[in-house]
């Protein structure tokens, strides 16, 4: 467990009192900026789905999910959402949302296998997001054009805030760039995939690697993701596969890389049956979700999710994640969060 990310005495920009009020100013703002420039509606979403559906998501594989019986439900079992990835796609269709548009939603998970950190809580709020597209889009030029309108938003959020905090002062360069997690990996062959990433977003401020899940030349990937939801193995040109991603900040509170996003292009019949293969895990293709998916019930989508806490702790210059939500931390942390000045909701 990592405990706090400061090696000295920190003191936070804002107090605690201005702070929730900045969380929820910052939420505000970013959820319509983020609308407006992907022409997406707002949803309900569940906390909680069956279990046994292939609607939750299995993130790198080896997440429990938080699950009980159902009272006067016989056998069944409720599962809390690790995201909504897959449950997204089904409501594009459900609620007939035609190509060009899309919905975003309030997405709250519970992961109790998630090691603590500074940026890390077993709690999870994040703005989840899905769009029908058309097939023709299912590329890298489309994908980095969503990158870039996310990017606005967020960049649009920093100067509210600093309109209405002049001590927020912004930090975030003009323009996000993108690089292929292979081309990473070349130019940073004896590297970690999170040391490559902290060289990446120092370098940039703000990057957008791309093509994750799949194995790099190197053998391993330079990140786990399921099968069942990004794409990440389609080719997209020699030597290049993925159509999917994540948006990495330079912190420099903490002075180390910072995801705030990951999302893709979802997968397609062929890209799910390739993948489940590679993962192992064809008996899948008989579950709900994936059924309809491998029927051509479910529209092509692109979709993401975006760290609600994540982006206040970023934008609001915050040290450690329990400075923006409210979660459980054990003992020691609570003692050296007091010792370092960090004050935990």
């Amino acid at each position: 467990m990592e405990t706090t990310a400061v090696e000295k005495k920190y003191k936070s920009v804002l107090d605690i009192r201005t702070t929730e009020q900045a969380i929820q100013q910052t939420k505000d703002f970013f959820a319509g900026q983020l609308a407006e420039k992907l022409q997406l509606s707002r949803v309900s979403a569940p906390m909680v789905v069956l279990k046994g559906t292939g609607i939750n998501d299995d993130l790198n594989g080896y997440e429990r999910a938080v699950a009980f019986p159902i009272k006067d439900m016989q056998e069944q079992k409720a599962e809390v959402v690790h995201s909504l990835a897959k449950w997204k796609r089904l409501r594009l269709q459900e609620l007939g949302i035609e190509e060009g548009k899309g919905l975003y939603t309030n997405m709250y998970a519970l992961r109790p296998d998630e090691d603590l950190s500074p940026i890390h809580s077993i709690f999870v709020d994040q703005w989840d997001w899905e769009k029908h597209i058309y097939v023709a889009q299912r590329s890298i030029p489309f994908l980095q054009e969503t990158v870039e309108k996310i990017y606005e938003a967020i960049k649009a959020t920093e100067a509210k805030l600093h309109e209405l905090y002049p001590v927020l002062s912004p930090v975030l360069p003009d323009k996000i760039s993108f690089i292929q997690a292979e081309d990473l990996l070349k130019q940073y062959p004896k590297l970690s995939p999170k040391e490559r990433e902290n060289e990446a977003a120092k370098k940039y401020g703000a990057v957008f690697i791309i093509g994750i899940g799949g194995a790099l030349k190197g053998g391993e990937p330079h990140d786990g993701r399921a099968p069942d939801y990004d794409d990440w193995t389609t080719e997209t040109e020699p030597g290049y596969k993925g159509l999917n991603g994540d948006i990495i900040l330079w912190n420099p509170v903490l002075k180390r890389a910072f995801e705030v996003s990951s999302m893709g292009i979802r997968v397609d019949k062929i890209a799910l049956l390739r993948q489940l293969e590679i993962a192992g895990c064809l008996d899948r293709k008989e579950l709900f979700f994936h059924s309809k998916l491998l029927k051509g019930e479910i529209p092509q989508s692109i979709g993401g999710g975006i760290g609600q806490s994540r982006l206040c702790m970023f934008l609001l210059k915050k040290a450690h994640i329990g400075e923006v939500q409210v979660s459980i931390w054990p003992d020691a942390l609570k003692e050296e969060c007091r010792e370092k000045g960090i004050e935990l909701l």
